[in-house]
């Protein structure tokens, strides 16, 4: 699922699936049927087409000569079955805003089946815990990461952070950074940050980009229906507001 190799099977849909169907492993199946669930339930707050602007911007790597359609979006999507994709305008597909949470429950799932009792699977902040103990976790300040401003105890369940801190760089149109907001295509160089405690990690991964972009309504909605909880840490005040 790596948008940064040109031989994988992302990267191969993004050339292949506007003019013919593409076959899909069913991780990859799986991890591209949750971001469109995720991209309808948040009314496309989510959404893992925005690839072309991250390019633009200069953080993800161009794939090809050819230009996605800039009005494609999620809805441009179509999962034929259980194996195959097809997209009905040229796109971009990223799953970076959900892959890795997923792959951290699978790592979990793994580890649980082979007999571990307790497992904390951490993917570079998103992460899970399972079994009899439970883990306190600091939360890092998104403006200052080397100090952490609240912690959280988890048990069974998982936590994913998304802030603007370690991407946030200079483009030709100014400080951009890798959250986008699907929608106007605006990037978030806030010093702010959110904090999503999920029962499973590829739901608190995509709902922390939910909650950045979503209309509050929507947003709540959305934890609601995942029973999650967010984490906000405000920015002008430092201090950590929870919405659930």
């Amino acid at each position: 699922m790596s948008y940064h190799d040109p031989e994988s099977e992302l990267s191969r849909i993004n050339r292949e699936a506007a003019t013919r169907p593409q076959r899909l492993h069913r991780d990859t199946c799986a991890v591209l049927r949750a971001a469109l669930e995720f991209a309808a339930l948040s009314d496309g707050a989510f959404d893992p087409c925005v690839a072309p602007w991250l390019e633009d911007w200069g953080l993800l790597p161009r794939q090809g000569a050819a230009r996605a359609d800039q009005a494609a979006s999620w809805r441009d999507v179509e999962i034929l079955d259980e194996s195959h994709v097809r997209f009905r305008r040229a796109l971009r597909l990223d799953l970076g805003g959900i892959a890795k949470g997923y792959a951290v429950d699978q790592a979990v799932q793994s580890l649980r089946r082979s007999g571990a009792r307790s497992v904390l699977v951490n993917a570079g902040g998103d992460l899970r815990v399972a079994g009899e103990e439970g883990e306190t976790i600091a939360l890092r300040n998104p403006q200052a990461p080397a100090f952490t401003v609240h912690t959280i105890v988890l048990r069974n369940a998982a936590l994913a952070s998304s802030s603007a801190g370690y991407s946030r760089r200079q483009a030709a149109r100014g400080e951009v950074s890798a959250l986008l907001d699907p929608r106007s295509h605006a990037p978030y160089v806030g010093t702010g940050g959110v904090t999503v405690r999920a029962a499973d990690c590829v739901s608190a991964d995509a709902l922390t980009k939910v909650v950045l972009f979503a209309e509050p309504r929507i947003a709540e909605q959305a934890l609601k229906a995942c029973r999650a909880q967010a984490l906000v840490l405000q920015a002008d005040s430092a201090g950590c507001a929870s919405h659930a």
